[in-house]
């Protein structure tokens, strides 16, 4: 092959810049399905926030202060093992990153400055770390069994796959289940960090247990509940709407 037959950089540059356009173009973000029982309440928060941020303060500023909110409430777990009051740090930790997970989205959208796949992307990303910091936290902090730690992480990470395969093939993003949602279960989660301080054991039929080992497994069974039966009927849906003839 001749050496001019070779495109150019500007060439090259331009086909990408023209795929890239058209790859925008057939990104068309789910339907984003959110129920929780605060979900009104929560969505009027963060527009009054989001109509009051400073300009100077983006949405990527609010996902790493999200981010960084879990990461330390993830450190002040693992800390909890040896000054209990760490736990109340873990509450002030999982209330930033409520500020900044949930409000990023929100400002994007107030200021028309939505980047659809960028966001899909980084978001998930991120969820995916904090999810491990969190978990890996909790399971060094002696608070719960390390294994049933992992098995929250685990149940997390396989309905967060099927959440997002959902989001891909029939373009509905779920974000609440049975009226719960990510909001719901920080609430759950830091009002169960604050009883940890007072009343760590808890008895069930007269045997002690770890009162988040007792929570651990009801998320458990309550995630893989979720994972099944979506998983059943999205996999019904797709047959019927994808039929061979």
């Amino acid at each position: 092959m001749a050496l001019q037959e070779f495109p150019t950089f500007p060439q090259l540059y331009r086909q990408t810049e023209a795929e890239l356009r058209q790859c925008e173009l057939a990104f068309a973000p789910a339907k984003r399905i959110q129920e929780s029982f605060v979900a009104a309440a929560e969505k009027r928060a963060l527009l009054w926030l989001a109509t009051r941020t400073p300009s100077w303060i983006n949405s990527d500023h609010l996902t790493l202060l999200g981010f960084a909110g879990n990461l330390a409430a993830g450190v002040c777990y693992a800390l909890a093992a040896w000054e209990p009051l760490m736990l109340l740090a873990a509450v002030a930790c999982l209330c930033v990153n409520w500020l900044g997970d949930s409000l990023d989205g929100t400002l994007a959208r107030v200021r028309n400055r939505q980047r659809p796949r960028y966001g899909f992307y980084v978001d998930h990303v991120i969820d995916t770390f904090s999810a491990l910091f969190l978990m890996g936290g909790l399971a060094l902090s002696g608070y719960v069994h390390p294994a049933i730690a992992f098995g929250m992480l685990v149940a997390f990470l396989m309905l967060s796959v099927e959440v997002y395969l959902a989001s891909y093939t029939l373009k509905t993003f779920r974000l609440s289940y049975a009226k719960f949602g990510p909001t719901e279960i920080r609430i759950l989660l830091a009002i169960g960090t604050v009883v940890l301080l007072f009343r760590p054991v808890t008895h069930i039929f007269g045997r002690p247990y770890l009162l988040f080992d007792v929570g651990g497994v009801i998320a458990i069974v309550g995630m893989v509940g979720i994972l099944t039966v979506s998983a059943i009927c999205h996999t019904a849906q797709l047959y019927r709407e994808e039929r061979l003839q």
